[in-house]
């Protein structure tokens, strides 16, 4: 793992404190990302100049623990990075979301081994994207189920998947990978395994022409790929997925509907005080209307910003993987993930509705179009019909304290 000249970013110029970065990724956000959103949209084409900004940043490197040269970001600061940048192009927000909730698998599960440490600072070093391949043909959607597996000989490894999706993974430097541990393993036992892109053969096997998040590029794939046997996590993906894939993506996640639907209501916010400017000394019709909605938003943000502090504050206990692993963190994660991903094309509705035709139009200023084709994927990533069946079985066991 040589790091090259050419591969290399620079941190001149990279946002240290909290703040700093906060305030970057929300100029990132409102130049760069929304000043191309468009366009990625329409040509369903991968946000290369969102990345370009947020890899010369640093910010692909965000989770990685102080000691290794990233920032050490908890989950709040991270989630907070991705409803930020949604507010100028989701798909943009949906890509950095994704690649740190593969990052997040390696900091927590992969630093005690030689292989991912020094994985951990090519990261910082080169500001790598890391892109999953959790679906597969013939699971049904299941990701806790794969048919595929992973076969080791003499300290190496080889693998063949055939995913429904891959989310960007053309555009990675790494993809992670979910296997059986072995041939002869169950369906359930599986272990999640780091594939560098020089080494993986990448068919792509459908199309992406999608209503939104078109800018994710995520058209399914047949992977085959070797390598060393080190780049298989060393932890089950049981466990991964319980204590930081899940959490990872359902926070992260509605953490960027929210900000989809917060810049919607920017946007009809913007255009009811454009009205009262037209008439003074009046209250606009659909100022009440957005008084309302913006209690709604309001209730978004603070379910995910509540829930990643719970996770923050899990995580610096010593029994910080009991919790994350209970009935009750579970199904906290699966209503926040129904809810958010519910409320948020709700929210882009209602400020259509408070703006009118201008909201619909596509070359309007105000229009939310892409906003609302965006939002109805969240229901979809992760049927929320499945979800929901999760949480009713647990329901019939689950005693809240």
């Amino acid at each position: 793992m040589q790091t090259t000249p050419k591969d290399s970013v620079t941190e001149a110029g990279r946002p240290q404190g909290a703040a700093e970065r906060l305030a970057a990724i929300k100029a990132i956000a409102a130049n760069v990302a929304a000043k191309h959103a468009a366009d990625v949209d329409s040509k369903a084409r991968f946000p290369t100049e969102s990345v370009a900004a947020l890899k010369e940043a640093g910010f692909f490197s965000a989770l990685v623990p102080l000691s290794f040269g990233g920032w050490g970001c908890s989950m709040r600061e991270a989630a907070g990075f991705c409803s930020a940048l949604a507010q100028g192009c989701s798909s943009s927000a949906m890509v950095l979301a994704m690649h740190y909730s593969q990052l997040a698998c390696i900091t927590r599960h992969g630093l005690d081994t030689d292989f991912f440490r020094a994985f951990a600072k090519e990261i910082v070093a080169r500001q790598l994207v890391l892109a999953s391949m959790t679906s597969e043909v013939g699971t049904g959607g299941d990701t806790r189920s794969s048919i595929c597996a992973v076969v080791r000989a003499d300290g190496r490894f080889t693998l063949t998947k055939e995913a429904t999706t891959g989310s960007y993974c053309a555009h990675a430097d790494a993809i992670l990978v979910t296997c059986k541990r072995a041939p002869d393993a169950a369906a359930g036992d599986q272990v999640l395994v780091l594939v560098h892109k020089a080494d993986a053969k990448l068919t792509q096997t459908t199309t992406w022409d999608t209503m939104g998040m078109r800018g994710t590029c995520s058209p399914g794939f047949k992977l085959e790929s070797s390598g060393a046997e080190a780049q298989i996590l060393p932890v089950p993906f049981a466990d991964i997925s319980t204590q930081s894939m899940v959490p990872y993506s359902h926070i992260l996640w509605s953490a960027l509907w929210h900000g989809i639907a917060a810049d919607a209501i920017a946007k009809a916010a913007g255009f009811v005080r454009a009205e009262a400017r037209r008439k003074p000394g009046t209250i606009p019709p659909a100022a009440p209307r957005l008084a309302r909605v913006v209690t709604e938003i309001q209730a978004m943000r603070h379910n995910w910003q509540t829930l990643a502090t719970e996770f923050d504050e899990a995580a610096a206990r010593d029994d910080g993987a009991q919790h994350l692993q209970t009935l009750g963190w579970a199904l906290k994660m699966n209503n926040l993930k129904i809810r958010s991903s519910e409320l948020a094309p709700q929210i882009v509705h209602e400020a259509m509705q408070i703006i009118g035709v201008l909201a619909y139009k596509n070359d309007s200023p105000f229009s939310v179009a892409r906003h609302y084709r965006d939002a109805l994927s969240g229901a979809l990533m992760i049927s929320n019909d499945r979800i929901v069946q999760q949480s009713s079985s647990m329901l019939l066991v689950f005693k809240d304290e």
